[in-house]
């Protein structure tokens, strides 16, 4: 029973520091899009490529365009957010509560 316990902390946390990670890849994503960067550097067709996807799925979605800005970031970060205060902990005491 610990030891389940135990791994869904775990996944928990990675889950959590995975979401810090992208978090970051987002601002920086956003902020490059300030600047015009080299599109040929190996880092930013990285950062480009983890979250062009991500954008590209919630402008089809949503009204993001607003006077000529993109607000496709500040719903990612949002979304992050959410999963990171709400739905991992419920989720993560809802599976630890299971187990007990």
């Amino acid at each position: 029973m610990y030891a389940w316990t135990n791994l869904i902390l775990f996944i928990a946390q990675v889950l959590q520091q995975i979401l810090t990670i992208y978090f970051w890849v987002v601002i920086v994503s956003a902020v490059l899009s300030w600047v015009e960067p080299n599109p040929y550097n190996p880092i930013v067709r990285f950062i480009y490529s983890v979250t062009e996807p991500v954008f590209d799925w919630i402008r089809e979605r949503l009204p993001v365009f607003f006077g000529g800005i993109d607000f496709s970031p500040l719903v990612v970060i949002f979304a992050i957010q959410f999963f990171q205060v709400y739905l991992i902990p419920t989720a993560t005491r809802a599976l630890i509560l299971g187990f007990a």
